[in-house]
């Protein structure tokens, strides 16, 4: 019945999908809207734009209309320069920065032309849009490639060190106090809902050209991810003409890192695919300052297709497939005193990962102020926790399989100063997973569970962005969620918000107050399992959904072609999804805490794009992420708890999370030196993440770790146009400190240690 239930429910969503393809848009797409006049302020028809992409041969063309106006629908995020040029004006180009999910207009005064017909450069990029209630940072395939450490395949420094409040510990990436965060790849919500389960990131960083980071106030069209929205817009083609590059690398604990890539377009038709492979003996955080069993390995590919049919329809595909195996590191000395807490020393456990997704877009302009996309989807991810047989006291496996399928569409249109949108999104869910104990300290008996779990998300959503004036925006929408599975539940949000531009100073004051339903795992524990934990004095209870309240207010102030950008919000939740570790192992599930409160105020600062000598970015965040009540949702304690002497006992108000990092600064600059020379540098800083030991033998009595600073450094040279050499070092100073003590995957966590690697760039032509 619950089989037969999804099939009908995703057959409904696709006809309700295919009756709205008339309203689509797609989120990693912006509007370009813009006025052309003389130095008199009279409107300019027919001056000709051109708009194309500062790093790949992309562009987009119109010409003004009778009244000087032009408009682009639909523009891939991105750095952008826009070329105007009119009989009698001399050439204007101005370098623009666009979001996805925006619209931003110009105002383009084109001067007389001289005798010599002068063309006038503007160089300062416009770097955020001024009518966009949401906190935004853009990284640029550029600013991946200089960053230190950044473009290694499973690295996530293109976040870590330019978004505030991000950072990884115990081998998973948090921002702004939370855990869930989604993947949309060309505008595409890849759907996943096994996060306690999963290391390895969405994508190769090398396969990225945009990534755009949102961090919470969403308009309704968004999705529900609270703490974090990445959209990546992969790399397409449009940058190559029957180019290749091989990039190679070899360092510190045998590490390498390959890639090969491949890319080609026409006027109609682009394709990029890549290959890549990667090995080190350094993998996850280890257990102790020094790496022990902690290698990793993995090989997969990315494909990008796009082809333009006419100026009103394009067809985009995207796909990967992906998989990895991390050791998991342990401490060999059981007499340390991280292993009289947790005894890690006999643990020789290893994890296989498997991601594959793919996207299918149609995109359809019918005007230059109405675009429709229609969006098909799958994704498929396993991860298999494969203990050693010997482990004692328990040896413990654990393999879970998500497959999802489903679609998305949405809608855009500009009536009058309203620019609406619409749409829908859902996804069946097939979830497998075995979990299975060997008791081999003879304790209980052996038992081994394979539970099947199908489910639905369908979701619909209206927004409006209106503009009464220039200066002033308001946003307002409203968001349904049903989830549909072992049981329902229903969620119709609303989300608003205002950003006011102050004239001539063009500072941009926003505010924003919203809701959020985020739908749970799928986790489930039965039979055997339960009985076990039943008679530890533990229950299991159905994961339900998060459901958070949040405000916001920011400031945007742009100067001389810097932006800063502060904020300071506030998230409330109910049945806050977080992990915990079954018994005396490594493997970790997910579970609901009754609620969540996580304040904080963050700032970036980024220089202009096109500054000669080099970019410099700054990113900071105050924070505190706290917890209340006992655990609703999971493995729950089953016993009275009103008794502090009561192992169930839950002290009242509220306490750290065990990811909690009050003060979190990144400080780094790319820079551009003589005779191709390139440098570049990341500092951290870092507080000290929420103590979960305080009592011996823990060295550490206080609520918080220790602060801990790292600096990392890059230095490379082109060598014409087809070889790049260089040479990066990570935690130069190979300062070593204890992050967390959550027990999940081998235990404790040290940062990253020292690493030194080179790696070589050859470009070439097939």
């Amino acid at each position: 019945m619950r089989k037969m239930r999804a099939i009908r429910t995703s057959v409904f969503l696709l006809a309700i999908v295919f009756a709205i393809t008339s309203l689509a848009h797609a989120t990693v797409f912006s509007q370009l809207h813009g006025i052309v006049h003389d130095p008199q302020h009279r409107p300019l028809p027919g001056a000709h734009i051109a708009v194309r992409a500062a790093h790949s041969a992309l562009t987009f063309t119109v010409d003004t209309d009778a009244d000087g106006a032009f408009t682009l629908p639909s523009i891939p995020l991105g750095d952008y320069v826009v070329t105007v040029t009119h009989a009698g004006f001399a050439t204007l180009q101005q370098a623009v920065t666009l979001a996805g999910d925006s619209a931003l207009t110009l105002h383009l005064q084109l001067q007389i032309a001289s005798i010599s017909q002068s063309v006038t450069v503007e160089g300062v990029p416009i770097s955020a849009d001024p009518s966009s209630v949401t906190p935004t940072t853009l990284i640029s395939r550029i600013d991946i490639a200089q960053t230190p450490g950044a473009d290694r395949t499973n690295s996530l420094a293109m976040v870590t060190d330019y978004v505030p409040g991000a950072y990884i510990t115990h081998d998973m990436l948090h921002m702004r106090g939370g855990h869930q965060l989604s993947w949309l790849i060309d505008g595409v919500e890849v759907p996943g809902t096994n996060i306690a389960s999963n290391i390895g990131p969405q994508i190769d960083p090398k396969d990225i050209d945009t990534l755009q980071v949102d961090r919470g106030s969403y308009s309704a069209d968004l999705g529900d991810r609270t703490y974090g929205i990445f959209d990546v817009l992969p790399r397409t083609g449009f940058e190559r003409s029957r180019d290749a590059e091989l990039v190679l690398s070899a360092g510190s604990f045998d590490q390498t890192n390959a890639q090969l890539s491949l890319g080609d377009h026409t006027e109609k038709f682009a394709w990029y695919a890549s290959l890549n492979g990667n090995r080190s003996n350094y993998g996850l955080q280890p257990a102790i300052a020094q790496p022990i069993h902690d290698a990793e390995n993995g090989y997969g590919g990315f494909a990008s297709l796009i082809y333009n049919h006419d100026p009103a329809n394009q067809l985009r595909y995207i796909t990967q497939l992906r998989t990895d195996y991390y050791q998991i590191p342990y401490d060999p000395n059981s007499s340390d005193w991280e292993n009289q807490l947790y005894n890690s020393s006999g643990l020789r456990d290893g994890q296989h990962e498997t991601d594959s997704y793919g996207t299918f877009t149609w995109l359809h302009t019918f005007s230059p102020q109405t675009t429709a996309q229609l969006s098909p989807f799958y994704h498929f991810n396993r991860s298999n926790y494969q203990p050693s047989p010997s482990d004692d006291p328990t040896s413990t496996t654990a393999n879970q399989t998500g497959l999802y399928s489903g679609l998305q569409a949405s809608a855009s249109t500009v009536i009058a100063r309203n620019t609406l949108s619409a749409g829908l999104y859902g996804y069946a869910q097939h979830e497998d997973d075995l979990f299975a104990v060997a008791f081999n300290d003879q304790s209980d008996a052996n038992f081994s569970v394979n539970p099947i779990v199908l489910a639905g998300v369908e979701e619909a959503f209206i927004d409006d962005n209106y503009k009464p004036t220039s200066w002033l925006t308001l946003t307002g929408g409203e968001r349904q969620s049903h989830l549909s599975g072992a049981f329902t539940e229903d969620a119709i949000y609303p989300r608003i918000g205002i950003a006011l531009q102050i004239p001539k100073l063009n500072w941009v004051f926003r505010a924003f107050y919203g809701h959020f339903y985020q739908p749970p795992p799928l986790t489930s524990i039965t039979g055997p399992a339960l009985a076990f934990a039943q008679n530890n004095q533990d229950s299991y209870v159905p994961l339900h959904g998060e459901r958070d309240e949040e405000h916001q207010f920011g400031v945007q102030i742009p100067f001389r072609g810097w932006l800063l950008d502060a904020d300071t919000f506030e998230t409330r939740a109910r049945n806050f999804l977080d992990h915990n570790n079954i018994g005396e192992s490594s493997i970790f599930i997910p579970i609901t805490v009754q609620g969540a409160l996580i304040q904080a105020w963050e700032l970036t600062l980024r220089s202009p794009h096109l500054w000669r000598i080099g970019q410099a970015h700054l990113s900071y965040s105050n924070q505190i992420a706290q917890q209340i009540g006992p655990i609703t949702g999971g493995l729950v304690c089953a016993g009275a708890s009103q008794l502090p002497t009561d192992p169930c006992y839950v002290a009242p108000g509220y306490s750290a999370l065990d990811h909690d990092q009050r003060n979190t600064l990144n400080l780094g600059f790319n820079g551009n030196l003589p005779y191709g020379i390139f440098a570049s540098f990341n500092i951290y800083y870092g507080s000290g993440f929420s103590n979960g030991d305080q009592d011996p033998p823990s060295p550490y009595s206080g609520p918080y770790l220790p602060s801990h600073t790292t600096a990392d450094l890059a230095l490379g040279r082109d060598f014409g146009e087809r070889f790049t050499l260089s040479v990066s070092a990570l935690n130069v100073a190979n300062t070593r400190v204890l992050l967390d003590n959550s027990l999940t995957f081998g235990g404790f966590h040290f940062n990253d240690p020292r690493q030194l690697y080179a790696e070589l760039r050859y470009r070439f032509k097939f």
